[in-house]
């Protein structure tokens, strides 16, 4: 079996495809840092959406997700995103915490682990 990565950096590849898996990296809002927590759910649903599609699975087959929230208030507003993009009869199992993010100016981060194929 080959090991496909996607989206490779110096520390770090987005997604990693191996065996049948489709690992996510921890994804955060690039491109709504500082915004709310309901921004920022949405910037990296989208995120999450696109690295799926780029790996060849999508949001029905994921198998696990963790949540990290810089603060749990946030708890609701970005359930309320996530309960408009996950798909019906196919949520994953899901964990939910409060932890201190990598950078201030983000405060959530969402990693997936998912089955491939479409």
């Amino acid at each position: 079996m080959q090991i496909e990565r996607y989206e490779t950096g110096k520390r770090m590849s987005q997604a990693v495809s191996y065996g049948g898996f489709v690992f996510l990296a921890g994804q955060v809002a690039i491109d709504a840092p500082g915004t709310s927590v309901r921004e920022q759910t949405a910037n990296i649903l989208a995120r999450i959406t696109r690295l799926l599609e780029r790996a060849g699975s999508n949001s029905t087959r994921i198998l696990s997700a963790t949540i990290w929230l810089a603060d749990m208030s946030g708890f609701d507003e970005m359930n309320a995103v996530w309960d408009a993009w996950a798909p019906s009869g196919n949520t994953p199992a899901r964990a939910t915490v409060e932890a201190r993010l990598a950078a201030p100016q983000f405060s959530v981060e969402i990693g997936i682990i998912a089955a491939a194929g479409n």
